[in-house]
C-alpha cells in the first residue's frame, strides 16, 4: 500500500470537510458567514444577485486519463464564473459539491482542491460551502456560483435588436482541437504498449481545454468604457449554437462572416494538419469559454480599441434567418452542431 495514500474513510465526512477547508480564505465583504455552519450568509449591499450551477461528470465532461486533478479543480470553478460574467456580473462566492468513489484518496482530493483554491484566489471569489458524498464509480462535481451586479445592469440573451453588432472575445476552436489531440494520444497509448503520448508541443490548444480562463477582463472593459451589451452568452457549446440561442431568445436573425471569426494561428495550423476546417472547429467545437455579445452600433469605436474583441457580424430581422457568409462570398444557413452532453 502506498504510504502517502490517506483513505477518506479514516477522516470521516466532517473530518474531510475540515481538512479540505482548513486554509479557506474570505475575500469579499459580501461574505458574512462562510464554511462551517448549516448555510452561508451573504449580503450584497443593495446589488442584485446572480446565481448559476454547473455539473461536471467523469466520462461525460472530463477524462482523468489526461486531465490532472489540479486542472480539473481550476476548470470546475472557471466554467461557473464564466456564466456569471456572461450576465455582466461579478462572481463573489461559490459552493463546491463532490461525489467520489473509493479509488480517490485524501491526497487526490487535496490536489483537486488546490486547483479550486487557485481559481478562487485569481478571481477573488470565496468558497462558502458545499457537500461531499460517495459515488459508486467515478467523480461528480457540482458548483454553484453567486455573483453581484448593479441594479438592472445584468445582461440576458434576449436583448439583441436589428442592426446590433455581433462580437466575440478571444479566439475560438482551440479547446476542441486540444481535446482532439488528447483523445488521439489516449487512443494510441491504450492500443500500443510502451508508447508515450506525443502532444507535439501544442501547449496552447491543450491549455485551452485543460485550463480555460473566464473573461473578467472583458466585463471590466465594459465598465471602464461604459458599454452595456444588448445581449450576452458564454461560449461553452460552440459559436453557432450560442449565437442561435441569442437569436431565438431575441427573436432575430443574424449574419455572420467567416473571415471575421477569430482563430489562433497555432490552432489553425494544427487544424490543417489534422485535415479539419478551423471554421468548423470554431463554430461547433465548444469549451472556449469566451464571451459572445451584441452591442449597439454607437459603441463600435470603443469596442474597436480592444484587441481582444472581434466584430464578427450583425443582427438582422427574424425573417432573414441565421446565416453565415463564407470567405468565398457564399451564404449558408447557420446550424448548431455544438457538443451535447445528453447525446
Amino acid at each position: 500500500m502506498n504510504p502517502e495514500r490517506t483513505e477518506v474513510s479514516s477522516l470521516g465526512e466532517f473530518g474531510l470537510i475540515d481538512h479540505l477547508t482548513k486554509n479557506n480564505e474570505t475575500r469579499n465583504a459580501s461574505t458574512i458567514l462562510s464554511v462551517g455552519d448549516d448555510a452561508a450568509v451573504m449580503d450584497h449591499f443593495g446589488k442584485q444577485t446572480v446565481v448559476t450551477t454547473d455539473m461536471l461528470v467523469e466520462g461525460i465532461h472530463f477524462d482523468l486519463m489526461y486531465t490532472p486533478l489540479k486542472h480539473l479543480g481550476y476548470k470546475s470553478v472557471i466554467v461557473n464564473l464564466s456564466d456569471v460574467y456572461a450576465m455582466n456580473a461579478s462572481p463573489a462566492q461559490i459552493t463546491m459539491s463532490v461525489a467520489f468513489s473509493n479509488r480517490f484518496s485524501v491526497e487526490a482530493l487535496d490536489e483537486f482542491y488546490e486547483g479550486v483554491y487557485a481559481a478562487c484566489d485569481k478571481y477573488s471569489v470565496d468558497l462558502v460551502g458545499g457537500d461531499t458524498t460517495s459515488s459508486q464509480k467515478g467523480f461528480i462535481i457540482c458548483v454553484t456560483a453567486i455573483g453581484e451586479v448593479a441594479p438592472d445592469k445584468f445582461v440576458t440573451r434576449s436583448g439583441a435588436k436589428k442592426g446590433d453588432l455581433i462580437c466575440v472575445s478571444g479566439d475560438l476552436g482551440g479547446a476542441y482541437l486540444g481535446l482532439t489531440l488528447l483523445e488521439r494520444e489516449k487512443k494510441v497509448y491504450l492500443e500500443t504498449k510502451g508508447v508515450q503520448p506525443d502532444l507535439e508541443n501544442q501547449d496552447y490548444i491543450v491549455g485551452r481545454i485543460l485550463k480555460p480562463e473566464a473573461r473578467r477582463d472583458i466585463i471590466d472593459f465594459f465598465a471602464e468604457k461604459e458599454i452595456m451589451p444588448t445581449s450576452m452568452i458564454d461560449i461553452s457549446d460552440g459559436l453557432s449554437s450560442e449565437l442561435l440561442h441569442i437569436c431565438k431568445k431575441s427573436e432575430t436573425g443574424c449574419m455572420l462572416y467567416e473571415e471575421k471569426i477569430p482563430v489562433n494561428d497555432l490552432a489553425r495550423q494544427f487544424a490543417y494538419k489534422l485535415e479539419l476546417d478551423p471554421t468548423a472547429c470554431a463554430l461547433s467545437g465548444g469549451e472556449d469559454y469566451e464571451l459572445l455579445f451584441t452591442i449597439d452600433q454607437k459603441d463600435f469605436e470603443s469596442i474597436s480599441a480592444n484587441p481582444d474583441i472581434s466584430v464578427i457580424g450583425h443582427i438582422t430581422e427574424k425573417e432573414k434567418g441565421a446565416v453565415i457568409i463564407t470567405k468565398g462570398g457564399n451564404e449558408y444557413p447557420l446550424t448548431a452542431q455544438g457538443w451535447n452532453a445528453l447525446k
